[in-house]
């Protein structure tokens, strides 16, 4: 097991290596500063991705499940279109920054806590009915943003298709101070609940017959998972099936139940995922084609795949 954490831990290296020195010419002092700022954006998005889908699975005890079945992508679109639709195509494009992040931010996470707080009841059929109920708000969503393209200015129409889709190529480096610290802290808690999760992994009935407070523990954790999806959200966009696809390579290869080893897979994944991605669509592919939907192209044939063999079994 250490010995597969140290190969992803090498490979998690080279892919920023190689988004760092690809291509480098000029300063150094100047390269360093620009692209060390955009890695370190890259590698807290990736992580928290990471962590976010790995806990959300454990806690719905089910590998196929991600947070953006919660009706999250959906969501952002639905307040991306809002605004334009408020603000302008003009106005929403001199918005500021921080400003639109801690609007996203705050929203997203109250609507997820807000579903929480009034869904999660004594046992497990709650928590299904909470995902039942977030499929229902993520139709109800987009039907709402399809109404309003259809009332939308067509001129500003193409502001909003610039901010629907993740783009790992424009993440806004000043949000870091912001988004950094908060992701931080959640996959710091995450990391001392290691233990406690792999309890929860066991099942409702089992958690509390070992002394396990289930339902409190259930409730930190949708907590946790709705901030780190929701600051990932806000700072690059929605990315539907990025988390399941590191998810699943990270149990397929460490074949473990312990969370410990399995979060520590996921998230040098991630790393290696999005970083060596992204240096090779911006380096040697010269941005002819988009990491994102590669991404989402790939996950969503591990979903498939997925899907079709707990059919088989």
């Amino acid at each position: 097991m250490d010995r597969k954490l140290l190969l992803l831990g090498l490979c998690a290296v080279l892919s920023i290596t190689a988004f760092m020195v690809l291509g480098a010419r000029g300063n150094w002092d100047f390269i360093l500063a620009f692209r060390g700022k955009k890695l370190i954006a890259l590698i807290i998005v990736a992580t928290a991705i990471a962590v976010a889908t790995v806990v959300f699975q454990t806690l719905t005890s089910n590998r196929i499940l991600t947070p953006s079945i919660m009706g999250f992508d959906a969501l952002y679109v639905l307040l991306q279109t809002a605004l334009v639709f408020v603000f302008g195509g003009l106005g929403y494009v001199t918005l500021q920054p921080e400003m639109k992040f801690g609007l996203e931010f705050v929203l997203l996470s109250a609507a997820a806590l807000f579903l929480f707080g009034s869904l999660l009841g004594q046992g497990m059929q709650d928590l299904f009915r909470m995902l039942l109920v977030g499929v229902v708000f993520g139709i109800l969503f987009r039907s709402l943003t399809n109404l309003l393209y259809r009332i939308i200015d067509p001129n500003e129409y193409a502001v909003i298709e610039g901010s629907i889709f993740a783009s790992f190529n424009r993440v806004d480096i000043g949000l870091l101070a912001y988004a950094a610290p908060i992701i931080l802290i959640c996959c710091a808690i995450v990391w001392r609940k290691r233990h406690i999760f792999d309890v929860m992994a066991l099942g409702r009935d089992q958690a509390i017959s070992l002394g396990l407070n289930h339902r409190r523990e259930l409730l930190i954790g949708l907590t946790l998972v709705t901030t780190l999806v929701a600051t990932s959200t806000a700072l690059v966009g929605p990315v539907a099936f990025f988390g399941l696809l590191v998810s699943a390579i990270s149990y397929e290869i460490m074949k473990t139940h312990h969370h410990g080893p399995v979060f520590l897979a996921a998230a040098l994944i991630a790393i290696t995922v999005l970083i060596g991605g992204q240096a090779m669509f911006e380096r040697v592919l010269g941005m002819g084609a988009t990491l994102s939907v590669v991404i989402e192209f790939l996950g969503g044939f591990v979903f498939l795949f997925l899907i079709l063999r707990k059919v088989r079994a």
